[in-house]
Parts: structure tokens; C-alpha cells; sequence
């Protein structure tokens, strides 16, 4: 159903988001964050699998959403065939839509520009400014980067070379040597971005990152030290030196690690998105500022998705 016309202007900004069934309540508190707060005419490319469209459907149609303008698109984890090795004790670790924002052309083919954003966010300012973000000429993407960022402030002690380009490559192997990358450069979080498809798919970036995940399945060109993340290696090579950057306002992260205990009130009022990257959920247990992200949280109409709360008994008497 389309908003009062003189309230949402024309022009379609494009967001692409993953949901996946055990993550549900984040995708929808990031899209009713982003939702409130702008008048601009969002529209969300929700990427999900097959098995969550139900749900999904039966969520969205709550009344605080039910005016959002979105379509649902459903993922093929076959096209990461060869492409991602999966430990067969750590399958159910496996999550192919990690690997949704490599495809972005696929799901949104007629726009110029597009928005990503990760499940584990809040966005607290309008979403329009982040689109907005300037693109340099030759760039197919806005990162921001990890050393000159606000979020690198906090850096976590005893994490190594979290911020650099060595603790996500393994330099010890030929190919990543023969790219000449510099080991110290600054890596960028791909959890929120905004890229421009038009280059892109003139780049081939899509089939470039793909190149990079089928060599390391062969090579094994990622480093081990860090998180184990398998999706920002491939990234990190293909737009090495080639990104424009967003502010860091519009992705202050590191809610989810124990630095996020480290941002004042203040700060984390004052930032344009929240990002609850790291091991904890603001839907778990213990994660910083869980109570920000909560005014942005919608009950699940079906009940399978729960907030899991240290004082759950309290929340229940609510």
C-alpha cells in the first residue's frame, strides 16, 4: 500500500537486507529503525530462504509495518557451490546469507545506487543521508574503514591486527604476496555499505569476489587468526584501495564485543546507526545498550523468536 503522496517523496531508495529464520527479529527491528525514521520512500529487498518466507510474511503484516514497501527475494545457497568450504561438523554454523551482499546487481537489477545493511543494526538518523553518501568516480562501493573510524577508538586489547588487512589474509601464502597488498592497510567493515550498481556491474564485481572465494577453497587464503569471518576476505581483496568511505557516525560498531561497553550514552545517542557486531546479540544476554536496540524491537506475532533476557522473568511480568 503506498504512503500519503505528499508525505514520502518519489525517488526509491533502495535497502537490501538478509533475514534469516534464527536472526528474524533483527532484520525487522533494523527495517522498522530505518522505516521511522525517514520519509523518504524506502523500499527493502529482503533477502531471505525459502523456509522463512512464511514467517517472515506473517511478521511484516503487523501494524507498525504494514504500510512498509518491501519484496521479499529468496536466496539460492546453490550458487556458493565450490565456492565456500564447509566443515561438515560446523554446517549448521554455515550461513549462506552472509554471502547476499556479494549478489547485489541480482537483486536489485534496475537501480543505481543501493544501501546494505546487516541484520544487527539500529538506524537512529535518516536513512536518506547514508544514501547520499559521494561516490568517487571508478568506486563501486562506500565502506567505513576500521583504523580512522570512530569504532577503532575502543580498540579491543589483546585482538591483534583486528583492524588490518593481516588478520583477515594469510600472508605466508604466494597469490596474497603477489597482490602487493600492504599488510598494515586499514580493513573496512562490510556490514553496512552503499553501492553504486552501476559500476559494479561494469567491474564484474560480483564474478571478481567469486574468483576469490573458489581460490581459497583451493589455497586457503584467509588468515585464521581473526573471527573466522569468510565473507570480508574476498571484499577486502577486490575493493583493496578502491572504495570510497561513509561516515563513521553511519556505522558505529563494536556494540556486540565487550568495546561497546566503552561508548558513553551520550555517543551512542548521537550516532546516526548502531552495529552490534562481535559475538553478542542485543537480543541476547549481555550485549551493550540491548535497551536502545529494544524501542526498535517488534514481538514476533508466531512466538518462535525470543528475546533472551537476564531478567526474563520481569520482562514477562511487563
Amino acid at each position: 500500500p503506498q504512503r500519503l503522496a505528499e508525505e514520502r517523496n518519489d525517488k526509491e531508495i533502495p535497502v537490501v537486507i538478509a533475514a534469516s529464520d534464527e536472526r528474524l527479529g533483527g532484520a525487522i527491528a533494523a527495517m522498522n529503525s530505518i522505516y521511522q525514521n525517514t520519509r523518504a520512500n524506502v523500499v527493502f529487498h529482503i533477502v531471505t530462504l525459502n523456509d522463512t518466507v512464511d514467517h517472515l510474511r506473517m511478521w511484516l503484516r503487523i501494524p507498525p509495518l504494514k504500510n512498509m514497501r518491501y519484496r521479499i527475494l529468496d536466496f539460492d545457497p546453490r550458487v556458493l557451490e565450490g565456492k565456500v568450504q564447509v566443515d561438515p561438523q560446523k554446517a549448521d554454523k554455515f550461513k549462506p546469507l552472509t554471502f547476499a551482499r556479494f549478489y547485489l546487481p541480482s537483486f536489485v537489477p534496475h537501480a543505481e545506487k543501493v544501501i546494505y545493511v546487516d541484520d544487527d543494526v539500529i538506524v537512529q538518523g535518516d536513512i536518506v543521508e547514508l544514501y547520499n553518501t559521494p561516490l568517487k568516480p571508478g568506486h563501486a562501493a562506500a565502506f567505513s574503514d576500521d583504523c580512522d573510524s570512530t569504532s577503532s577508538k575502543v580498540a579491543v586489547r589483546g585482538a591483534g591486527n583486528q583492524y588490518n588487512y593481516i588478520g583477515f589474509l594469510d600472508y605466508k601464502k604466494e597469490t596474497i604476496r603477489k597482490l602487493a597488498m600492504k599488510a598494515n592497510t586499514c580493513s573496512f567493515n562490510p556490514g553496512v555499505f552503499v553501492a553504486n550498481l552501476t559500476e559494479w556491474k561494469l567491474q564484474n564485481i560480483t564474478k571478481q569476489l567469486e574468483k576469490w572465494m573458489a581460490l581459497n577453497v583451493v589455497e586457503e587464503l584467509y588468515s585464521k587468526t581473526l573471527a573466522g569471518s569468510i565473507t570480508t576476505p574476498p571484499l577486502l581483496i577486490v575493493f583493496y584501495k578502491q572504495h570510497s568511505s561513509i561516515d563513521p557516525m553511519w556505522n558505529v560498531r563494536h556494540l556486540g564485543s565487550s568495546a561497546g561497553k566503552r561508548y558513553s550514552p551520550q555517543f551512542v545517542e548521537a550516532a546516526k546507526l548502531l552495529h552490534w557486531n562481535g559475538h553478542f546479540k542485543p537480543w541476547g544476554r549481555t550485549a551493550s545498550y540491548a535497551e536502545v536496540w529494544e524501542k526498535w524491537y517488534l514481538p514476533d506475532p508466531a512466538g518462535k523468536f525470543n528475546l533472551i533476557r537476564r531478567h526474563s522473568e520481569a520482562y514477562e511480568a511487563k
